[in-house]
């Protein structure tokens, strides 16, 4: 991307391509405020979500289940994008992207208490949506902030930690959802906590105000209009969606029913325990791969061969957990997948922040990309569902659980070939 004409590199003109390398005392602080997000989104889905579901409705808890992750996904795909285009255009004192991380992670908290006083389906689905809605907020401003901010040449590396904080939210999460004793009060300590790590990046955010009459008016039909990104005009940018579209449901598909798996396939003993253990081990692998893999692919210069080998790497893993439903096997999986995961989650968003179409929308930009993250969420429960129920039904949850691992294994595939397709980024 291209500074406006007339706009040197190290203006104050919000939409200057960045040069400076941030310090790394930023990159921590966007890490932490990562961890939190991630914590208050993941402690739900990896664990809390399906206690609920079980407690709530103990003979359909996978139906009640996919039916509240899928309409909160519902609600994310609106949310990111529609945060991210008016934070491009916020133009208070504080910055574009600040008033978005504390209005979304309040909301997001919000969600998270309502959720704590669940007593029944359809307010889960509420705080779940709140959650959803604010937390994708949250999301749009922080990813902005690295194409906002970080040179090219440093992106491998944060995008590294951000892949990173992605996974320790999980641990983080899953941790407190495990540990922490009911699911009321796992709630409510994931709705301090995600407050807790968003305030520090908050207050040292090094967020560049947008000067009023910058940008022109925007009309109605014309602001809508931008978030259709024409595949004919910006090809890489959609095959970019594509693969990340694909990735995400692959993954989905393998952790969203990880609890169940290990109940009804496996027979794990204490599954809760079992979630926590692998999620763990996932993290510790993806949090190594991941670093590595970003400063590797900044010093060389390269991104596609990485995500096309993730992709490789996290199919295998799918397929593993496939045909041999074993808590042994589950432990190599859950490495596998960490490994191959890690190495996407780092190079894939480095390579997307430098296929974006317009400086000025960077945040409506990857906010449509982050449908790709949030589409997966409607579309797992979906397929996955379904699956298991009628496999349950007509044979085994084994048969179920093999299929839907296998399914996952094409899914990743296909998108470890697709990345190929990019034109403009090797």
């Amino acid at each position: 991307m291209q500074p406006p004409s007339g706009v040197t590199v190290d203006a104050p003109d919000p939409f200057a391509d960045p040069t400076t390398p941030v310090p790394p005392g930023w990159i921590a602080r966007l890490g932490l405020a990562g961890v939190g997000m991630c914590a208050g989104w993941f402690g739900p889905i990896q664990v809390l979500l399906g206690l609920q579901a079980a407690s709530l409705t103990p003979d359909h808890k996978e139906v009640t289940l996919s039916l509240v992750t899928g309409v909160g996904a519902a609600v994310s795909t609106l949310a990111n994008p529609l945060a991210g285009a008016f934070s491009d255009r916020t133009t208070s004192r504080f910055g574009r992207r600040v008033p978005w991380l504390v209005g979304g992670t309040l909301v997001g908290a919000l969600g998270l208490v309502v959720l704590a006083a669940a007593g029944s389906v359809p307010v889960m689905i509420l705080g779940w949506c709140l959650v959803q809605a604010g937390l994708n907020g949250t999301l749009a401003a922080l990813t902005a902030a690295v194409p906002d901010l970080v040179p090219v040449e440093q992106r491998g590396l944060v995008s590294g930690v951000v892949g990173m904080t992605q996974t320790l939210g999980i641990v983080v999460g899953t941790g407190v959802a495990t540990l922490v004793s009911g699911t009321t009060g796992a709630y409510l300590v994931l709705a301090v906590l995600a407050v807790a790590a968003v305030t520090p990046f908050v207050l040292r955010s090094l967020d560049r105000p947008l000067p009023r009459g910058h940008l022109p008016r925007t009309p109605v039909r014309q602001f809508l209009a931008g978030f259709w990104i024409s595949p004919r005009r910006h090809p890489d940018f959609a095959w970019a969606w594509a693969t990340r579209f694909l990735a995400t449901v692959a993954n989905s598909i393998c952790t969203m029913y990880l609890l169940f798996f290990l109940t009804d396939a496996v027979g794990v003993a204490d599954p809760e325990l079992g979630v926590l253990v692998l999620t763990l081990l996932y993290a510790a692998c993806l949090i190594v791969s991941a670093i590595v893999a970003g400063i590797w692919s900044d010093r060389i210069g390269l991104r596609k061969p990485f995500v096309t080998a993730s992709g490789v790497v996290m199919s295998s893993a799918a397929v593993l957990l496939a045909i041999v439903q074993t808590w042994s096997a589950a432990l190599v999986g859950a490495v596998i997948l960490g490994i191959g995961y890690g190495v996407y989650l780092a190079v894939d968003f480095a390579l997307i922040t430098q296929v974006l179409p317009r400086a000025g929308d960077r945040a409506r930009d990857l906010g449509v990309i982050n449908i790709a993250n949030a589409l997966p969420q409607v579309l797992a429960p979906a397929i996955a569902g379904p699956i298991i129920t009628w496999f349950a039904a007509h044979a085994t949850h084994a048969a179920g659980y093999r299929t839907l691992y296998l399914l996952a294994a094409a899914i990743g595939l296909a998108a470890a070939v697709l990345i190929r397709k990019i034109r403009s980024v090797a």
